[in-house]
């Protein structure tokens, strides 16, 4: 039995590499976000910088380890078998949450996670433990760091309220100050605000780091024989004081003498001082509970006590981490974050939520989220009537946006946001960390930073009447799965935690594979959906400012069309044939999604036209006719998978032999001509379409034949009316589908013929 718990160790230790490749996912976000937004700084300058943050935060973040310890519950209520199934319950509960966030491409805070899974774990145990000894449900206070556990939910929700709010209003004075013609603006005040921003980032980067470090505690008669933490806590105003004074000074001969652009050398001391805090502050997060673990074992081994009798009092004081366990974890978190797909994707959430402009609008709108913006609308337009109209006119000039003239179907190389609330994202992030850390408030660095970023977001007018609702939902979202997450935290850890206190090693083996196996599902899924993105399965918006390369890149997309439209109609004629639920239930998804890329096309018909060369704007109608033909054909074939998913989820008769027979026969024909066509298109040879137009009429009266048939059907031999619906649905929408495909068909061939074709094969 003495064996388990050194399998669990090992165990522990697996996933304790397992959740900072996670980890590292998820919380990249919060210091990635404000320099590759602002495109200030190159991609690797970025990494660089980010990677020499983390090393150094991870080797300075021994002294954090004691919330995993003691932060939550009372280890000397807990015995060592006892303590080593809810380390191992909360472990296997973490990597799952983390990573099924992750793959949803949504920021969550590893803190809340991490404390309410200890929570949830410990709570379960001590019921556990009452129930066995026959107390009452109040004992479990006796169990619990109640106090603790009070101070993280408050700091939750302070945090979310005081991070968006702060931002804001930083984010309006810097601009009202700077405009968005910052960098026109006099050197002293750029030397000023480099000043300021650069002071309060180095604050941090002192709170934050030498805090973990063993110097802390040294004294110094200096500084009047105080500690290096008590003095950075005692003279808050005197080290910003003389920083602001040393730091605007150096921004001044840096911008005056060097011509360096002081806001990007603020965006990457900004970056690097968030990456610090992130590995000094979360580290404890991924790797502190495996290390409270390793040493309870130690401790356990030493004591020769059986493992049910031995107490846990030992994690009450403070015990160093060995070193050479955090300089791996260091090393694991950078390869992560220069390795990892997911990190990116999660990061592009936030990005996109905060971008100026034009965003792919992840979210769809809610109730909530239209009253907040009609209400803030309301609020606006009530603001206006009060404030003088010279004010207005004044605050509206520092937030005119400048024109960015950039070459044609380079828009997309458009930072998302300019480098002033970078800035600004960096320094508030680091105040405010640094506040709660002064005041040993708990936090969640996830939570501030993108607070912050959205309170920017919103003051700097990034949110306009066309994305303000998506915008809004967005961060409704975010905050939501925020709350979720602490929720499913506490329940799922509880039920590990059970299931792991019965069953034992069994059930812990049983829960490591059931964990390996979603682990790999959900990886292999993104690395599906990331192929799929890249070898061009994915509708392309197009980005041509002339007809020809329109042309070209609709080609493209209907080719993509046509080869999906034919594998759809196929799934959903044989999964009808088969009674196959699970085929026709991924077909139905299929139809459902080929119809949403469609669909967000159509909604970037504005700035395809605003992208068009003068001479080429006639290429505008022969792009809206083809998303309107395409649009028709995938709206037909959503409609054949739902009837046909919907006619077999709900255990209706199956179709007569002759039924399908009909149905593969139309397949078989369709299948032909949407090959041929999607030759056409692959290869560019637009002189194939009219032969393929030709056979639209014989298509179209096989189809009416089989209507025919039917209805003759119907009148002598059929006895199920379900079957017949969903016939005569499928005919019906077959003939649509053969319409629509014929009118995209034809007017390719209508292109060709006007020389245009000819003019794009000969290119």
């Amino acid at each position: 039995m003495d064996n388990i718990y050194l399998l669990m160790i090992i165990a522990l230790a697996a996933l304790a590499i397992a959740d900072l490749v996670v980890g590292v996912s998820n919380d990249a976000v919060n210091f990635l976000n404000s320099a590759i937004g602002s495109k200030a700084i190159s991609f690797r300058t970025i990494m660089i910088v980010a990677s020499l943050g983390i090393a150094m935060g991870a080797i300075f973040s021994s002294g954090m380890m004691e919330v995993a310890r003691k932060g939550i519950f009372n280890p000397g209520e807990f015995y060592f078998n006892e303590i080593m199934f809810i380390f191992m319950a909360v472990m296997i509960t973490d990597i799952l949450l983390l990573d099924f966030f992750n793959t949803l491409g949504m920021p969550t805070s590893t803190t809340v996670s991490i404390v309410f899974e200890l929570l949830g774990a410990a709570v379960a145990m001590s019921m556990i433990k009452i129930a066995a000894d026959g107390g009452s449900f109040g004992d479990v206070l006796n169990y619990i760091n109640t106090t603790k556990a009070t101070e993280i939910i408050l700091g939750i929700l302070l945090s979310v309220v005081v991070s968006f709010s702060i931002g804001a209003i930083v984010q309006w004075i810097s601009r009202l100050l700077l405009s968005y013609n910052f960098e026109k603006k006099a050197q002293w005040v750029a030397a000023l605000f480099g000043g300021v921003a650069l002071s309060a980032i180095t604050y941090f980067i002192f709170m934050k780091g030498i805090k973990g470090t063993p110097y802390a505690g040294q004294t110094f008669d200096i500084i009047g024989g105080m500690t290096i933490s008590k003095f950075l806590e005692d003279q808050v105003f005197l080290i910003i004081l003389v920083s602001v004074v040393f730091w605007s000074a150096l921004s001044y001969l840096l911008t005056a003498l060097a011509k360096v652009n002081i806001y990007k050398l603020i965006i990457a001391v900004g970056t690097f001082a968030l990456a610090l805090a992130f590995a000094g502050n979360d580290l404890v997060n991924f790797i502190g509970v495996p290390i409270a673990a390793y040493q309870s074992y130690e401790a356990w081994v030493a004591s020769g006590v059986d493992a049910s009798a031995f107490s846990m009092n030992v994690l009450a004081t403070k015990v160093p981490t060995p070193t050479v366990f955090l300089f791996i974890s260091g090393l694991v978190m950078v390869v992560t974050l220069w390795l990892s797909k997911k990190a990116r994707y999660v990061a592009d959430t936030e990005i996109n939520l905060a971008r100026e402009g034009e965003a792919r609008e992840r979210f769809e709108p809610n109730y909530v989220s239209r009253i907040l913006v009609r209400f803030s609308m309301m609020a606006n337009t009530y603001t206006r009537t009060v404030i003088p109209a010279s004010v207005q006119a004044k605050i509206e000039k520092r937030f005119e946006k400048p024109v960015i003239k950039l070459h044609k179907g380079k828009v997309h190389e458009l930072p998302a946001f300019d480098m002033v609330r970078a800035a600004v994202n960096l320094m508030v992030a680091g105040i405010l960390i640094s506040i709660a850390t002064s005041y040993k408030l708990p936090l969640s660095t996830t939570y501030v930073t993108f607070m912050v970023a959205m309170g920017t977001s919103l003051a700097d007018k990034a949110w306009g009447s066309e994305s303000a609702v998506y915008r809004v939902a967005g961060v409704l979202n975010v905050i939501g799965g925020w709350f979720m997450t602490a929720l499913i935290a506490f329940v799922a850890a509880g039920l590990i935690l059970t299931v792991i206190s019965f069953g034992k090693g069994t059930a812990i083996g049983i829960l490591l594979f059931a964990a390996i196996l979603l682990l790999a599902r959900n990886y292999i899924s993104h690395r599906k959906k990331s192929i799929e993105i890249k070898s061009g399965e994915s509708l392309q918006r197009a980005e041509s400012s002339h007809l020809k390369g329109v042309i070209q890149e609709s080609a493209h997309n209907i080719s993509n069309v046509l080869k999906r439209s034919n594998k759809i109609y196929t799934n959903s004629i044989n999964g009808l044939a088969k009674q196959d639920l699970d085929l026709l239930k991924k077909n139905k998804k299929q139809g459902a999604k080929l119809l949403a890329e469609i669909d967000e096309l159509r909604n970037s018909i504005f700035y395809f036209i605003k992208n068009l060369d003068e001479a080429s704007v006639g290429a505008s109608n022969f792009y809206i006719n083809i998303l309107g033909y395409l649009q028709d054909m995938a709206q037909s074939l959503e409609y054949i998978g739902k009837v046909s998913h919907s006619h077999v989820n709900n255990n209706h008769k199956k179709l007569k032999y002759n039924q399908v027979k009909e149905l593969k026969e139309i397949d078989e024909r369709l299948e032909q001509i949407l090959l041929l066509a999607e030759n056409s298109f692959d290869h560019a040879k637009f002189e194939q379409i009219a032969s393929i137009v030709a056979q639209k009429q014989e298509l179209y009266d096989l189809v009416t034949q089989k209507i025919d048939k039917q209805v003759a059907r119907t009148r002598t031999e059929e006895s199920s009316p379900k079957n017949t619906t969903l016939y005569f649905s499928l005919l019906l929408e077959t003939k649509d589908f053969v319409t629509a495909t014929m009118n995209l068909l034809e007017q390719y061939q209508e292109a060709y013929q006007g020389n245009i074709g000819q003019e794009v094969t000969e290119n």
